[in-house]
């Protein structure tokens, strides 16, 4: 209990400490967007790291080299809050996740992921939802990342198992001709969601798969690219759920 109190404590002064920094960096993006991009970027995964650090989160890393130096579309599997710390912290580029627009609700949350160029998918609105991706499609073509969680929510179930993708997100990829990186967690849960409210010094596992460059693939295989993807990262935790 003492950890979530901690990361608690730390998260709340966060954002209200962070308040004029966050209003200088949006003045630094008028005069320079990329620098005040990437100090926002550089920011961020600082407190993420704080946050891990405090969690007591021991990480391991698999195929980091895998990712080319260019923008992709980083797809994973989703178990826990902290997913999006434990990815998000080793970004080397400008990389925006496409988030539930429930996230709207919460202030100063909401004005940071906005300024790291999260997006915020309605998935009750198809018209809507099409918008998010081909804004998604534009980052990309912008030269920023994004990475999405197709499962379309936290999945709750089996340690191994994954929720049916939802192919649409790939369409980020197959649009703007960037690779898609398999991103394969396993553990995660452990950190938080599997005993709330407290939070456990946990090990977890972060392996990033080969690039998949979908104009590279066969027309059967573009054509389930969803199933093709989701079943690299169902191989992927499985092999790596001994290393746990």
């Amino acid at each position: 209990m003492i950890r979530f109190i901690f990361v608690a404590l730390f998260l709340f002064l966060y954002l209200i400490l962070g308040i004029p920094v966050y209003l200088i960096l949006r003045l630094v993006c008028k005069i320079n967007k990329k620098a005040g991009d990437y100090a926002s970027l550089r920011l961020v995964q600082w407190a993420f790291r704080v946050i891990l650090k405090i969690s007591g989160t021991e990480i391991t890393v698999i195929g980091e080299e895998n990712v080319p130096d260019e923008a992709v579309l980083f797809v994973g599997n989703h178990r826990s809050y902290f997913d999006i710390l434990l990815t998000y912290s080793r970004c080397k580029h400008l990389t925006g996740y496409v988030a539930k627009k429930e996230m709207l609700k919460y202030p100063l949350l909401r004005d940071w992921m906005k300024a790291l160029h999260c997006l915020f998918l309605d998935r009750d609105n198809v018209r809507e939802g099409l918008k998010t991706i081909l804004q998604a499609i534009d980052y990309v073509k912008e030269g920023i990342s994004i990475c999405i969680f197709p499962e379309g929510t936290r999945n709750t179930g089996e340690e191994l198992s994954l929720l049916p993708f939802k192919g649409g997100a790939l369409k980020i990829a197959e649009k703007s001709g960037c690779a898609i990186i398999p991103l394969s967690l396993n553990n995660t849960i452990e950190i938080f969601e599997a005993h709330l409210p407290r939070i456990k010094k946990t090990h977890v596992i972060i392996e990033y798969g080969a690039p998949i460059y979908p104009k590279d693939l066969d027309r059967e295989t573009r054509k389930h690219l969803d199933t093709y993807v989701s079943d690299i990262i169902r191989e992927t935790i499985r092999k790596n759920a001994a290393l746990v």
